[in-house]
């Protein structure tokens, strides 16, 4: 075959045309792969295009960053006390914002090692690890789609967890995957290296509900993220990935593991030296990690918890537990520490008096004793007990009755977990049967086997020796204590009597120290706000006030104690009032009526001052709760809360003036703007820009005045009287100036002291949270309460030496006559000193008698 010259064309399309006419196989393949290249790319471009139209439908209402400015991530509302200490935190995720000079190198090296060692060299998306979870997807090696995600990529989940919600976000999807690539892009454009770094840090979930490497610093190891050391940082850094899969605390063991592999990366890596390797895995993970207080459980819980619920009133649950309110409170850690001591120890030991109700529980098989004993050494036992086998002091222990031996030797033997102890009727005296009818001084046990019993399961704590003989009560009983090198024990309840206490400083009105109950994680109401109680006599002083300012009683006024018949026509019923002593005194000054805490010479005030106008004055006074306009009110039957008594003590601890009682100083936001102030002109604790705004206030808003001062200070001097010679003289044993009231209701169902020093006021409230059954015949005020107010003064006031009480000017005193209420020319026994207002003072005796005589002279009689 010949061709023609003009016939050949050496162009690729006439070599590729002079081919397709050949008829050979070989022509077919190459128009196959001809339309798959056609069908590819017109694959590809339709995916181009639709993944730019989901691109731009996707990219409307995501979050993201145009400036690190803009991160305001959800932060923990943070109470702290009156000298700045924290002690409460609220919030969804517990975070604290570092600033970039603070976190340490290492730290920041550590973190890329495990999360992201090429941070710094890629745009922010890990295009191979998606495109391999996609392909496994497809052809069905993995149900999930999940690649590795860069810093960037880890940030962004975060954003749209912060919009979208943790199970949204989180959900794996095509989708989600793609709108974190379109986040992670824009924080790659927006933001530099360093800053997406920086906001890594602090927001990561580290585990436990730290959020970001300061709240974890704090969280494992109770330090400043600056002070980590390298054991902290690179078991730290093995927490991103898997939080509670590595926690150190739930898992130790795999913590090391990971905390191991994070060390060689790093020396893998060039940035540490194996020396520093082994340094830092010379340190157990035990030794390394100490768990973070619980700062709103173990501090003031009842206090913070008020806080919380004032919080959330005002600012509303979003500003509460995302917006990062600093909260400045009036607590003093201190003085709530002494609050607290006072109060258990006091509820403990009225609940004792009252008698042993019974065992926690019985074991009736004992084919469960191997059970029970293995979780009350896990439960109870474990991490309470030294290597020397001494238990814990203050501290409950459940434990087993195993044998109990009567007659002459009066123990029981009882097993704590796997520790075995003995519990000797010396550790039990309080242990008499329930009724409130008797005492415990008449009635404590003799036999131990009427009360304890074999498999009895109960509560016990650790003693010695010498404290048993104390407790003992007998010296019979202390010697039937066993000898030997034995453990011993004391029976111990959970007590079902309940407490209350509020302290305020009557200068600023500060509340310094408050607990409303006994144990806030068995019950969380809180009794010192929300109890409506009787309060007995501790009312009895806002009669005499009443009296003072509206009828112009003074302290030598003669009042009737006599029987009387009452009818309170309003509820229409009548009864006749006695003294808690039973008798009746005749006539008798309104100062030996309060001090004594008379009942009928108070009803008597206050028929005389008429019944609604002393309700109106208690209502002006503080109380707040409606009274019952009756005569029953004059002597505490009307209810009550501790707070609102406790305002009313404070005025006459202020000379009448009004307290503003406030439990936070300042709040600000997470920017330092203040959203409130009330702090105190001279609290030294506070920056001085916010003393001077507080004189401002002062200036503006001067505190009101609710008693004439020298009307408030007779009032107060009545207190005094009760304090130092009443109901209440045990109160002066604090060694400080004191006034206060005792209050006992009927069948002791309630019980309290009111009272104060120069700096502090302080109410303590003990009962039953019911009436079903009262406190016994013998629990009165100044037994329950008073003891408890008398143990936190000491304390509170522990080292120093208060002033006496100031006076207001226009008050004279005068020694009166206790029969005759008139003045005494000398002093004598039957006689006492007394403050009037200049002028009121009453007359001699002497011109009395001349007086009358004269009158008699003239006929008049």
């Amino acid at each position: 075959m010949h061709f023609c010259e003009g016939d050949f064309s050496p162009t690729l399309f006439n070599a590729i045309h002079r081919f397709m006419a050949l008829k050979s196989p070989f022509r077919q393949i190459f128009k196959f792969v001809r339309w798959c290249i056609y069908l590819a790319l017109i694959s590809g471009f339709i995916m181009l295009t639709a993944v730019v139209y989901m691109w731009n439908e996707l990219d409307v209402d995501l979050p993201s960053l145009t400036n690190a400015e803009e991160y305001q991530p959800k932060l923990a509302s943070r109470v702290y006390s009156i000298d700045g200490r924290l002690i409460g935190e609220f919030g969804v995720e517990r975070r604290r914002i570092v600033p970039k000079e603070r976190i340490p190198p290492k730290l920041i090296q550590a973190l890329l090692a495990t999360e992201d060692k090429k941070f710094f060299d890629h745009r922010g998306i890990d295009f191979v690890g998606i495109l391999r979870a996609v392909l496994y997807k497809v052809i069905g090696k993995s149900s999930k789609i999940g690649g590795t995600s860069t810093i960037t990529q880890q940030v962004a989940k975060s954003l749209l967890v912060s919009t979208y919600g943790f199970k949204e976000a989180t959900k794996r999807s095509y989708t989600r995957k793609l709108k974190e690539a379109i986040i992670a892009t824009k924080l790659e454009r927006n933001l530099s290296k360093e800053e997406i770094l920086w906001i890594y840090l602090n927001h990561a979930n580290l585990g436990h509900g730290a959020y970001g490497i300061q709240a974890a610093a704090e969280n494992y190891f109770r330090k400043d993220v600056s002070e980590l050391n390298l054991a902290e940082m690179t078991l730290m850094a093995g927490l991103p990935q898997a939080p509670s899969r590595y926690s150190p605390f739930i898992n130790p063991k795999v913590a090391r593991q990971r905390q191991t592999t994070v060390l060689k990366r790093m020396l893998r890596n060039g940035w540490i030296e194996e020396k520093e390797m082994k340094e830092a895995l010379a340190q157990s993970v035990e030794q390394t990690v100490h768990a973070r207080d619980d700062a709103f459980r173990d501090t003031a819980p009842y206090f913070t918890e008020h806080v919380r619920r004032y919080l959330y009133d005002t600012y509303g649950e979003k500003a509460l537990y995302e917006g990062g309110l600093e909260v400045h409170t009036t607590l003093d850690l201190e003085r709530q520490k002494a609050a607290e001591d006072a109060l258990v120890n006091g509820v403990r030991w009225t609940d004792k008096r009252q008698g042993y109700p019974g065992p926690v529980a019985v074991l009736n098989d004992k084919n469960n004793l191997t059970k029970l004993l293995d979780y009350i050494e896990k439960s109870w036992v474990s991490g309470h007990r030294s290597e020397e086998g001494v238990f814990e002091k203050e501290r409950d222990y459940l434990a087993y009755v195993t044998k109990v031996h009567g007659g002459s030797k009066q123990y029981a033997e009882i097993k704590v977990g796997q520790h075995e102890g003995i519990l000797p009727l010396a550790g039990a005296r309080w242990a008499r049967p329930v009724d409130p009818k008797k005492s415990l001084s008449t009635t404590r046990p003799t036999k131990i086997e009427k009360f304890i019993h074999e498999g009895d399961i109960i509560l016990v704590t650790a003693s010695t020796r010498e404290e048993l003989k104390e407790a003992a009560h007998s010296s019979s009983v202390a010697k039937k204590i066993p000898d030997g090198d034995v453990s011993l024990f004391a029976l111990d309840q959970v007590p079902r009597v309940q407490g209350a206490l509020i302290a305020l400083n009557p200068h600023n009105g500060y509340v310094e120290a408050m607990i409303g109950g006994y144990a806030f994680e068995e019950s969380e109401y809180n009794r010192a706000f929300q109890a409506l109680r009787q309060p007995g006599s501790a009312f009895k002083p806002i009669v005499y006030s009443a009296a003072v300012a509206l009828r112009r009683l003074t302290p030598a006024t003669l009042i009737d104690d006599t029987p009387i018949t009452v009818r309170d026509t309003d509820v229409g019923k009548s009864w006749k009032p006695k003294n808690h002593a039973g008798g009746y005194l005749g006539q008798v000054t309104a100062r030996d009526a309060l001090m004594n805490s008379m009942n009928v010479p108070a009803i008597k005030t206050m028929e005389s001052v008429g019944v609604k106008r002393v309700v109106r004055f208690a209502n002006y006074m503080g109380i707040e709760t409606n009274l019952k306009e009756e005569m029953g009110t004059a002597i505490g039957s009307s209810e009550v809360t501790p707070w609102e008594l406790a305002h009313v003590y404070t005025t006459w601890a202020r000379g009448g003036l009004r307290p503003e009682a406030k439990f936070i100083k300042r709040i600000e936001d997470r920017f330092g703007n203040i959203l409130e102030e009330s702090s105190d002109s001279n609290d030294m604790w506070q920056p001085r820009a916010s003393r001077l705004r507080a004189q401002y206030r002062d200036l503006l808003r001067p505190p009101k005045r609710v008693l004439d001062a020298r009307d408030s200070h007779i009032v107060h001097y009545m207190l005094t009287q009760v304090a130092t010679r009443g109901t209440a003289a045990r109160a002066a044993g604090i060694g400080q100036p004191v006034a206060g009231k005792t209050g006992t209701t009927n069948d002791s169902f309630d019980t309290w002291f009111a009272g104060y020093t120069p700096e502090l006021v302080a109410i303590v409230w003990v009962g039953y949270d019911t009436r079903e059954i009262p406190l016994n015949y013998r629990e009165q005020g100044g037994r329950t309460a008073l003891p408890i107010w008398m143990d936190f003064m000491k304390e509170a006031h522990r080292n120093q030496k208060l002033k006496n009480f100031k006076r207001p000017g226009g008050i004279c005193d005068a020694r009166i006559d206790k029969k005759t209420g008139f003045r005494a020319a000398e002093a004598r026994p039957d006689t006492f000193m007394a403050p009037f207002k200049c002028g009121t003072e009453p007359k001699l005796e002497t011109e009395v008698v001349e007086t009358t005589n004269e009158l008699e002279a003239m006929g008049a009689f």
